[in-house]
């Protein structure tokens, strides 16, 4: 199914679902400056075709206005005249999508994913054990164990994508850019914000964990 081939009103319902999304995270803080960004996937997906809406580069999202989003293909490229630039990571985004085949992707920037990236950098994973909010992941043995990845934040984006793809765990539906911030996805919308506040959750406890064990 080509961009075209999608109907007006499958449009119009992503952009809904990711106008509110971007209005209650932007309520809780999760997008300071500009940043952050945040997708839905629109119409069939195969691999090697796919389009999605992205959150447009350097917009206030704590506004909302009718140049927030736009749709581009599966690579980042505009799927129909716009003049909005997409988000500078939307080529992560394209790849998370080619691995995954997942239907929404969300990207914030908060203090306690950040300080937990660089806190457990040297083994580029940051690990969770036995913490309730891990069933969130659908995982459900006792006193589980998992290892969120954490890849390397370059400024030239190209080369942030290679270790996305090396260290997607099929487990785990989040990865880490160290000092940035958390991508997580899911199905859909509701199981991505899912994700999202559980790895949110759990960064902060990971946190003050280790903040309580290295004054002990």
């Amino acid at each position: 199914m080509s961009f075209g081939e999608i109907s007006l009103e499958d449009k119009q319902s992503v952009l809904s679902e990711l106008s509110e999304v971007k209005s209650l995270f932007a309520s809780r803080g999760w997008f300071p400056g500009t940043s952050g960004n945040l997708s839905i996937r629109v119409g069939d997906f195969t691999s090697e075709q796919f389009d999605f809406a992205i959150t447009a580069s350097g917009k206030d999202k704590s506004l909302s206005t009718p140049e927030d989003f736009l749709f581009v293909d599966q690579d980042g490229k505009p799927s129909e005249l716009t003049k909005l630039k997409p988000s500078a990571e939307t080529l992560i985004h394209c790849e998370i999508y080619r691995q995954t085949g997942c239907g929404a992707i969300f990207h914030i920037h908060t203090v306690f994913n950040s300080l937990v990236s660089e806190l457990f950098w040297e083994r580029k994973s940051i690990p969770v054990d036995g913490v309730e909010l891990i069933k969130a992941f659908n995982i459900w043995d006792e006193e589980a164990h998992i290892d969120i990845p954490i890849v390397s934040n370059f400024a030239h984006i190209p080369s942030i994508v290679p270790e996305v793809t090396e260290r997607l765990d099929p487990r785990i539906p989040g990865i880490m850019l160290r000092k940035h911030g958390i991508y997580a996805w899911g199905a859909n919308a509701f199981e991505a914000k899912r994700h999202l506040e559980a790895f949110e959750f759990l960064f902060e406890y990971v946190y003050r964990w280790e903040l309580l064990n290295r004054k002990a």
